[in-house]
């Protein structure tokens, strides 16, 4: 693997925590102007995403919050978004410059809970803060959106049931650690082992995942998970294609997967990471109105076909937030 390549499947293993945090059911309720309100906020522009920075804890990634306080580090606009309106990527549609690649511009937020208010209302007000500070103005649209459907093939699953928590508590517990890394992505701590060339494990990386192993071979990387979710592998592997995946398997528990991702597919997603300009629709495959075209023969779908799943090209109706008003560069604190 080039130093170059390795780079980027430190930085994509590195986003997943993030990226995760969004893969959630699209809130319901609507609210048509946000209702409460932190009693104060700071807003302060972030560097860059320095690898080193986040291994050694100078940099967090992410949002913290207790009831008293909601901490915000170097995440974008567009994440900050994404959190306030409860979507994923490709529910968002706004100007071209409004992206969540490495090259985006970063913010810091810290905010202050108002007495009486709740964690539960944190969305709400981060709606407010963005009103108030960047100008936002929005509307919801349902439209009819690109996307690959996970469902179960012919054949039926041939994923093996997650082993017991206690199992893999037991194996994390007896693995080595030499050459560890543990860090704060600001969802949670995450911790990094070995390498990509002989099997990279990421602890830690979201919700619906355990441990998941990366190993380098050829032109191909290999993914090993002991325990996850459908809809949190769905997610993960939406990095890698040109449109939203979204579960439809109907399988509801945490399963055994391994899955294989090509050289080709892990540079798609770097590009996409640090192009900077790539636009909710674009990531997603087009707009709505394009026709869904039929998955080729890439590794990630072969892989999926051998778990006993199928990617099929569907349009499927999303609920999106469309972003009419927004400024670049909030007011002062």
């Amino acid at each position: 693997m080039t130093r170059s390549l390795a780079r980027w499947v430190f930085l994509i293993t590195l986003s997943l925590p993030a990226f995760l945090v969004f893969a959630q059911t699209p809130a319901q309720d609507k609210p048509a102007a946000p209702a409460p309100a932190f009693e104060v906020a700071s807003v302060k522009p972030a560097g860059p995403l320095d690898p080193q920075k986040i291994m050694s804890g100078q940099q967090k990634i992410g949002m913290e919050m207790d009831s008293a306080r909601v901490t915000i580090s170097s995440m974008t606009l567009n994440d900050v978004i994404m959190v306030a309106f409860k979507v994923k990527p490709y529910q968002v549609s706004g100007p071209s410059w409004l992206s969540s690649g490495l090259g985006a511009e970063r913010f810091e937020i810290r905010a202050k809970i108002p007495e009486g208010g709740n964690k539960d209302q944190v969305r709400e007000m981060l709606q407010a803060l963005l009103v108030e500070r960047f100008g936002l103005k929005f509307h919801w649209e349902k439209t009819e959106h690109n996307a690959y459907a996970l469902v179960v093939g012919k054949t039926g699953s041939k994923m093996k049931d997650a082993p017991p928590d206690e199992v893999l508590d037991a194996q994390a517990a007896a693995a080595p650690t030499a050459g560890a890394t543990t860090f704060n992505t600001g969802s949670g701590q995450v911790k990094i082992e070995g390498n990509p060339q002989s099997g990279m494990v990421v602890r830690g990386a979201g919700p619906g995942m355990g441990p998941m192993k990366m190993t380098m071979s050829g032109n191909s990387m290999h993914f090993e998970n002991p325990k996850m979710s459908m809809e949190a592998l769905a997610t993960v592997l939406s990095r890698f294609v040109d449109r939203p995946i979204v579960d439809m398997t109907g399988l509801k528990g945490f399963y055994q997967v391994a899955f294989d991702i090509s050289r080709d597919e892990m540079m798609s997603a770097a590009r996409a990471m640090g192009g900077g300009m790539v636009t909710a629709e674009r990531a997603a495959g087009g707009s709505p109105a394009d026709a869904a075209s039929e998955p080729s023969g890439g590794s990630i779908f072969q892989s999926v076909q051998q778990l006993g799943l199928k990617l099929e090209a569907r349009k499927v109706p999303v609920d999106k937030v469309v972003i009419d008003q927004l400024e670049r560069k909030p007011t002062e604190n």
